[in-house]
């Protein structure tokens, strides 16, 4: 899975990633239940084509291409992204304690603007 949504999409949620993915891999959509308890939106790695076109959409800069361009502060929502199948009451809540881990573990990234945080990694 090269494409790693990251915690600026924390807060966010902007759904703008989800309209211009042409396989429909990042979950949870507004339209799916899990939508409101989701912390943030991820990409399911065995869909995902690796087209890229969420990078450009994302307004806030949550998407890297690759684990390896992903900041070493935010490696951990790789595993997140990893487990999180929409759906899956189990997996869900695996990645969404990941992903509240990585808030907790971050007071200062998490007090920044999600327009701003990518820039503070």
């Amino acid at each position: 899975m090269p494409f790693v949504i990251t915690d600026p999409c924390i807060g966010t949620k902007d759904t703008a990633c989800v309209d211009v993915c042409p396989v429909d891999c990042i979950h949870p959509r507004k339209d799916e239940p899990e939508f409101e308890q989701a912390t943030m939106l991820y990409i399911h790695p065995e869909e995902c084509i690796d087209c890229g076109a969420c990078v450009p959409a994302c307004p806030v800069t949550a998407i890297y291409d690759s684990h390896d361009s992903t900041p070493g502060s935010q490696k951990d929502l790789i595993e997140a992204n990893t487990i999180y199948r929409n759906g899956d009451a189990d997996a869900m809540a695996q990645a969404e304690a990941i992903v509240h881990t990585h808030v907790s573990s971050h007071p200062e990234l998490m007090g920044i603007d999600p327009k701003e945080r990518q820039a503070a990694h």
